[in-house]
């Protein structure tokens, strides 16, 4: 080595500690800051929603006792490696969405490259054409290729699912569709019932099988107009989540033709997904599918109303550039979009909760820009209990919060 690379090596090393330090700093920031939301949220007495992830283990326990007996015969034998109370949750996921076969998974992550890499054999095709926003190309570093030797396309990035036209003239053959229901990164949104049918459609022209990535499927039924089958039925395989958004400790299945769904628990055991004893996991979906899958339509139908409430106020308040996305919520989540930083957001939510008691914006909010964040707002039972007039009133005493009111 070079005296000059040896002092270059010394400056970034000296470079290199002083930004882990100020890393840190930062990191021992946010940790304090995410303490004081999550006890904010566990303290505060109006919230739109306090999901399970925000509750103690000794509440999740106690919930579970005290509601597992309405939803299964609890004096029968657990599980082994797949079998009764998870065949049990297999059959009823696969007679809610209409298909042949359901097989439970430990993650999503799990089931939709398990599901992808079976159609991918059946086609002959290893491309996988999906929207950039799509929770594989976002969240999963990169799983797909790596993990699964699969090619994903873009086939748009725009704020909304593919339509037809990009579908069907797509330069890439690609032997797999898969739509995301709703597409979260863009804001919970959904096409319209005739947008939807014309993109699988577009996608039958090309020969290419369709997979609805259907996380949040529960919840699309209000906006379609449709029963859930009848959605469900418009693809080929469907991967549905029982955490996101029926309150489950975790896990998720995919449903679809019986010989798809043979195959694919093949791959699970490969993938490691065989795990020894899940009750506990699958009592809690089942105890979702009971309680929260009724409900969710008057939450979608709910987060309408707030999401008007919260326009009205910040539009009194004279915040400008406010706005909430979707204008009319798909599902009952949406974003909000502020013209400020993120720690200013997050330290006068903050604040609100605990110095109010009111929690109006309990999630994170996240950079979307110069001087422009952006948060996202859930609806369910705790946010039945708001009127709009109560969202108002709770937008009035946030924005005397920002500077500059």
């Amino acid at each position: 080595m070079t005296d000059t690379a040896a002092q270059g090596g010394e400056q970034w090393t000296g470079q290199a500690g002083q930004a882990g330090q100020a890393g840190q700093a930062g990191q021992s920031g946010q940790e304090h800051r995410r303490e004081r939301r999550l006890t904010a949220i566990a303290k505060a007495e109006r919230v739109l929603a306090r999901p399970g992830a925000y509750r103690t283990v000794g509440e999740r326990l106690t919930h579970l006792q005290q509601t597992a007996g309405e939803v299964y015969d609890t004096e029968r034998l657990v599980d082994v490696y797949g079998n009764r109370i998870v065949a049990d949750l297999e059959e009823r996921v696969a007679a809610l969405l209409g298909a042949e076969a359901a097989a439970f998974f430990p993650t999503g992550t799990m089931a939709q490259q398990v599901a992808l890499r079976c159609w991918a054999d059946r086609t002959g095709n290893h491309t996988v054409a999906l929207h950039a926003l799509a929770h594989p190309e976002v969240h999963e570093r990169q799983a797909f290729s790596r993990v699964s030797g699969l090619h994903p396309v873009r086939l748009t990035s725009e704020p909304r699912l593919p339509t037809a036209a990009e579908i069907r003239d797509f330069e890439e053959p690609f032997g797999t569709l898969m739509l995301e229901l709703p597409l979260r990164d863009a804001g919970y949104v959904l096409p319209t019932w005739d947008e939807l049918t014309g993109a699988v459609e577009a996608a039958r022209e090309r020969d290419a099988v369709v997979h609805f990535d259907g996380a949040r499927l529960w919840e699309t039924t209000v906006h379609f107009g449709r029963p859930l089958a009848e959605i469900a039925a418009l693809a080929d395989s469907v991967y549905v989540s029982f955490y996101k958004s029926l309150d489950g400790f975790g896990g998720a299945a995919l449903a679809g033709p019986a010989s798809l769904v043979e195959e694919a628990k093949t791959w699970r055991h490969r993938y490691g997904g065989m795990v020894f004893q899940q009750f506990p996991t699958v009592l809690s979906a089942l105890v979702g599918l009971e309680r929260e899958l009724p409900r969710l339509p008057d939450y979608v139908r709910h987060a309408r109303v707030v999401a008007g409430a919260l326009r009205d106020g910040f539009a009194a308040a004279g915040v400008p550039w406010a706005r909430v996305h979707p204008g009319e919520p798909h599902t009952h989540e949406f974003q909000v979009w502020l013209p400020y930083d993120s720690e200013v957001l997050m330290e006068a939510a903050l604040c609100q909760a605990e110095e109010t008691g009111t929690y109006l914006f309990g999630g994170h909010w996240e950079r979307g820009g110069p001087g422009l964040s952006r948060t996202e707002v859930s609806v369910r039972s705790e946010g039945l209990e708001w009127s709009a007039e109560d969202v108002r009133a709770a937008v009035a005493d946030f924005t005397r919060r920002l500077p500059g009111a």
